[in-house]
């Protein structure tokens, strides 16, 4: 399989779990008019707090916590572009070709304001602005898929288990759910095609429930 084709595989995949997990939510999530460049737009605003941006202070840059964000915003990302009403083949090349593209900015924090700034004015995904960090961050498309699988698994096992509800449990014998999604992504292979249901049934038995 060519590197092409291999992204497109990711990415189709990637559009797939998240129209599943939109609808886990609600059947008529497309018609709901639902925010997500506001949400793009906050989630830049938190991201930007861990790399730091004060210069009257020493701030380190929790990568790991970056990467996380940039996740979260590929997941309101590709919602946006699932509401255009396009096939998903059509997303996935748009998708593919814009992930693969830099607009040569080496500094992360304009980077992540290119990103924030077509959320507020256009109400748009800029997904090349999206690259921009992610190549700052040292992330490629393999660790988003790797990473978005993971936090996607969290989502629907969220919902599995009361998180609508307010009766979820997001401390697990004193790690968040996230550091333990983190720890169980690390032991399992990315590549398996069950690797999905592989994750959730380690979340399953993890779960202090």
């Amino acid at each position: 399989m060519s590197a092409n084709s291999a992204a497109q595989n990711q990415i189709k995949q990637m559009l797939t779990m998240q129209d599943a997990m939109n609808t886990r939510v609600s059947d008529t999530w497309q018609e709901n008019g639902y925010e997500w460049y506001r949400a793009i737009w906050v989630e830049c605003a938190e991201m930007l707090d861990h790399h730091g941006w004060k210069w009257w202070k020493h701030q380190a840059i929790d990568i790991a916590q970056v990467q996380l964000e940039l996740v979260d915003i590929f997941h309101f990302g590709l919602s946006l572009r699932l509401m255009t009403g396009e096939t998903v083949a059509s997303i996935t090349d748009t998708l593919a070709a814009e992930l693969s593209e830099s607009s040569g900015e080496k500094d992360f924090k304009i980077a992540l304001e290119n990103l924030a700034s077509a959320a507020v004015t256009n109400k748009s995904f800029d997904a090349i602005a999206l690259a921009d960090c992610m190549r700052l961050m040292n992330m490629d498309l393999d660790e988003l898929f790797r990473q978005y699988v993971g936090k996607n698994t969290l989502n629907f096992f969220r919902q599995d288990h009361g998180y609508k509800e307010g009766t979820y449990i997001k401390v697990w014998h004193g790690e968040e759910d996230n550091e333990v999604l983190a720890n169980l992504v690390n032991t399992l292979d990315a590549s398996a095609s069950d690797f999905q249901q592989q994750l959730y049934a380690a979340l399953e038995a993890k779960y202090p429930a």
